[in-house]
Order: structure tokens, then C-alpha cells, then sequence
């Protein structure tokens, strides 16, 4: 199983690194997102903080946004590769192949998600632009944080992709579903200031507890509140890790699948 796991791994590197579109792609788009929104806003408005703060420049309220939107991009990116070794015949061939299917979802899983860890790492190293340095202890937290929601989008993305084959409809999905998953996470607005219908549905998204645990390591005590508190949120984290890699899992070991 793990020789299995490695080479499947191992094989999203090298194509990622190959083609330097997607390495462009994934880092480059965030980042302009942060920068346009993040400075261009700074100076019009500020963001609300948490208890005892007067408000935060926009720039360093959406750097934990930013961040998650890396992740989420470099997540889909790589899963979108599925189609293209279902259409390249690669895919079948590893499916009837001894390995166990699990391991062909790990190998996506581990491989996909570590390349979004790696480009969040980079981009966090850029926090000091906009705020002061966290601790030793937040950065390494936010790190584990940011390899669980990266797992938990790969496995998500895996779902999505599996069925398909076409690059298009998995395109016209991410349009429909992720990107929203992504504005109504709180990386543009609060969810504690949402209205009470949006917040229900901001509630609802896995992604807005990713961003509450990294706001609230980043941004520490100028943080705005978030839905539930801080150990819940990085629970929920870790549960939707663990249910989009179990899910993604399970189809793969259908029969015909």
C-alpha cells in the first residue's frame, strides 16, 4: 500500500512542478486578491476586532482569506488531474492494478495536499507586511491548521472530480460551489456581522471555521468573534479532513468506479 501511496504522491509533484502554469496560477491569484482588495480597501474602511479592539486594517483582516483561497485553488487544481488520468487511460490502469484504491486516494489526498501546505507556507511568510510576527506556538498551530483544511479540500475536490470527465463541468462546478464556499467564509466579510440568513449559511461551510482558526492565530486578540469558539472550530477542521478523505474513499472503492 505505501509504495503505492508514494508513487501516486510522488507523481502530483513532478506534474505540478511541470507545469508552471498551475504553480503561477494558484500563488499568483491569491496574492493579487490581497493585494488589490486587501491594501486598496486598507485606507477605506477597517475591519471590525475582537473584544477590546478598535478595528484592524483591511489588508491584515484578509491576509487569513487569502491564505485560505490559496489553499482552496492549489486543492482543486490538483485534483482536477483525475479527469485527465481517467481520459489518458492512466487512471484505469492503476485502478485494476494490486494496490488497494484507498491508497490511490491517500497518494491524491497527501500529494495534492501537501502542495497546498508548501505555497500557504510561502505566502504566510509574508504575514510581517501587514501585521506584527505571531508566536512560534500560532505559526506552527496555523500551519497545522492550514495541512488540515488543505487535506480537507483535496479530499473535497476528489469527490467532485471522480464522476466526471469533463475539465469544463469540473470548472463550471468550482464556479458554482467553491467559489462561494470561499466568500461566505468570512475571508470577506465577518460572519459575526453577517445577516442572520447569510450567517445560517456561513454556519453551514467548513470553510469558515478553516478561516476562524487562522484568524484567530494570525490575527490574535484582533481577531473579530467568530460563530463558535476557538477548539470547536478546529474540531470541525479536522471532522471535515477525516469526512471528505472517507468519502472520497468510498467511491473510489465502488465497484466500477
Amino acid at each position: 500500500m505505501w509504495p503505492a501511496i508514494e508513487a501516486v504522491a510522488w507523481r502530483e509533484w513532478v506534474r505540478f512542478f511541470r507545469q508552471r502554469s498551475r504553480v503561477v496560477g494558484a500563488l499568483a491569484t491569491p496574492v493579487l486578491f490581497w493585494v488589490m482588495l486587501g491594501f486598496g480597501a486598507d485606507q477605506v474602511f477597517s475591519a471590525p476586532g475582537g473584544e477590546g479592539a478598535d478595528g484592524i486594517g483591511y489588508s491584515q483582516y484578509f491576509f487569513p482569506g487569502a491564505l485560505v483561497m490559496i489553499l482552496l485553488f492549489t486543492a482543486i487544481f490538483s485534483t482536477i488531474t483525475v479527469i485527465d488520468d481517467r481520459n489518458e487511460g492512466f487512471l484505469q490502469g492503476v485502478l485494476v492494478s494490486p494496490a488497494p484504491r484507498s491508497a490511490i486516494v491517500l497518494g491524491k489526498v497527501i500529494g495534492g495536499g501537501g502542495i497546498a501546505l508548501v505555497q500557504g507556507v510561502l505566502f504566510l511568510l509574508l504575514f510581517p507586511l501587514v501585521g506584527d510576527w505571531p508566536s512560534t506556538a500560532n505559526m506552527l498551530l496555523a500551519v497545522v491548521a492550514m495541512a488540515g483544511l488543505a487535506i480537507g479540500l483535496t479530499g473535497l475536490g476528489l469527490v467532485m472530480a471522480w464522476r466526471m470527465d469533463s475539465t469544463a463541468g469540473y470548472h463550471a462546478m468550482m464556479n458554482i460551489l467553491l467559489m462561494p464556499m470561499w466568500f461566505l467564509s468570512g475571508a470577506v466579510f465577518p460572519a459575526a456581522t453577517a445577516p442572520d440568513w447569510m450567517k445560517a449559511v456561513m454556519a453551514a461551510n467548513p470553510l469558515t471555521y478553516g478561516h476562524q482558526v487562522l484568524s484567530e492565530l494570525l490575527l490574535r486578540g484582533d481577531a473579530p468573534p467568530g460563530l463558535v469558539p476557538a477548539w470547536a472550530a478546529a474540531l470541525i477542521v479536522v471532522g471535515f479532513a477525516a469526512a471528505m478523505v472517507a468519502w472520497a474513499t468510498r467511491l473510489a472503492s465502488k465497484p466500477g468506479g
